[in-house]
């Protein structure tokens, strides 16, 4: 897109809009957010940092070496909480893994990088404390959707021992990212979100994906829903066609599933999204 239509941008990236019911979404992960921290064990709200922000929950595993689920929401980077999506962490949990939930700070009270640099403290947290809880701090993989799916394709790239000389390059063992942003320009140019994200063309480069060179590790597995917008398909398709299918060797479109339906999926083993995860999971 050489010129960006800015009420094409709204159109195609206001998923609210595009997805009229989208509040019983998210009343349904509030409500089943609660009955997954009433069924199973966790502890909420550790910090990982400093800051207000900087906390995880984590569902420990039932057996010790358990594989690492790190589940990173959604939200544009500027709204929802870790707290409306404990409802991933059953499915994983039941599958003898350890679940971990971390939030960030919101734009624009920070920037997108800084978001990023969140995560990647996150990550650090866990791969230094996993083994507490149940989990193998060599078997991490990263989930996450909408702006989260952008943040796990970011962690999948990262340098780790550029970060913390005790971490290994391969941290992340492989990432999923479901309905995720990896080229930038076009969300900094949308108007709806310009007033909270404040993009600038030096924060694009910095944090869109699809521009960073291919990590030398770790497999990365992109899904979108059918009945998302042209703009979110586009998308889906970016970093295979960036980082090969080498790297990406899902790239795929989930039938009847919306911008927020498709992040349903997750939590259920019937569905082919839960059982690429699974899939994910258990070969870290």
């Amino acid at each position: 897109m050489a010129e960006f239509d800015p009420q094409f941008l709204d159109r195609m990236y206001n998923n609210r809009a595009l997805v009229p019911d989208h509040a019983r979404h998210f009343g349904q992960w509030a409500e089943a957010s609660e009955d997954a921290r009433s069924a199973h064990a966790n502890q909420c709200d550790i910090a990982y940092g400093d800051g207000a922000m900087e906390k995880l929950d984590v569902f420990p595993s039932r057996q010790p070496g358990a594989p690492v689920v790190v589940f990173i929401h959604g939200g544009y980077w500027r709204s929802l909480d870790k707290s409306e999506h404990s409802f991933i962490a059953p499915g994983f949990v039941n599958q003898g893994a350890c679940v971990v939930v971390p939030n960030y700070a919101l734009c624009p009270a920070v920037t997108l990088p800084q978001i990023v640099m969140q995560m990647v403290k996150a990550l650090a947290w866990t791969y230094r404390n996993a083994h507490t809880y149940g989990g193998d701090p060599q078997r991490i993989t990263v989930i996450g959707h909408s702006a989260g799916g952008h943040l796990a394709t970011m962690l999948l790239a990262c340098l780790w021992p550029a970060y913390a000389k005790d971490l290994p390059a391969d941290l992340v063992k492989h990432a999923m990212s479901i309905s995720g942003l990896y080229d930038l320009e076009p969300v900094m140019h949308t108007p709806f979100l310009k007033e909270s994200l404040q993009l600038t063309p030096e924060q694009v480069l910095l944090a869109s994906p699809a521009w960073l060179p291919r990590p030398r590790q770790g497999k990365l597995y992109t899904l979108v829903g059918a009945d998302e917008s042209p703009e979110f398909v586009r998308h889906n398709g970016l970093m295979q066609s960036a980082w090969g299918k080498q790297t990406v060797p899902v790239c795929e479109t989930v039938p009847e599933r919306n911008h927020f339906s498709v992040l349903e999926d997750l939590t259920a083993p019937w569905q082919r999204l839960h059982q690429l995860a699974n899939e994910l999971v258990l070969s870290a």
